[in-house]
This record gives structure tokens, sequence and C-alpha cells, in this order.
């Protein structure tokens, strides 16, 4: 205990106490405000965003991970007949393909914090 906290047998009165302890509460919130980024407010991914509604969105989302997955899928099967690797060129190409659908997913989706491709500089 530093000594510091209300009650310690200082002799204050208890009422005088949380006057004291609000005018500190209001000097705190003032100094917090103070010291915040104006655009703390507008930090969601989705806050600036007017590009069409939720269904227009969830189509642009299924499309980007079954575009993924097609092509490494269409990689695979060229990998494979160049090479005669049948079927590994395929499988590797295939989660490659299905690790791209999900990162531009979570990338269009704001889940990286590069939402839509644009450069954060």
């Amino acid at each position: 205990m530093s000594g510091n906290e209300a009650g310690d047998g200082s002799g204050d009165a208890p009422g005088n106490s949380d006057g004291d302890l609000s005018e500190r509460l209001k000097r705190l919130g003032t100094q917090l405000d103070q010291k915040r980024p104006p655009a703390a407010l507008a930090s969601s991914p989705r806050s600036g965003r007017s590009d069409g509604s939720s269904l227009g969105q969830a189509m642009r989302l299924s499309t980007e991970f079954v575009a993924g997955v097609i092509a490494g899928g269409i990689l695979g099967w060229i990998f494979d007949r160049l090479f005669g690797t049948a079927p590994w060129g395929l499988m590797v190409f295939l989660l490659l393909g299905f690790l791209t659908g999900i990162y531009n997913v979570m990338r269009l989706s704001g889940f990286t914090g590069q939402a839509g491709g644009k450069d954060p500089r």
C-alpha cells in the first residue's frame, strides 16, 4: 500500500474522498481523450466501404475462393502432364490453390488489415 488510497486513515471525510475520486476520474478521461488518435472511431475495416450489398460481397468472396482452388487444380494438372508426376503435382497445387483462396477471402474481408489489396502507406 502506498498510502494514497482512499480510506487510509488520514482523516479525510468520506464525502471528500468521493469528490476527489470523481475529479481524478474526469481528469483521466480528459487526458485519454487528448492522447487518443482521432481516427480510432473509424478503425473498423468495413466502416468506410460502400462497395455493394452484403450479398454482392459474399458472392465476391466465394468467387475468389473457388477461383483459387480451380486455378491450383489446372496448374497441377498441367504440371503433371508436362513432367509425368501424377498425381503429386495436382495434389500439391490443389493445396496451394486452397490456401491462396483462403488468403484472398481473409484479405478481402478485412481480416488481415489490408482490405481490398490497398497499400497501407
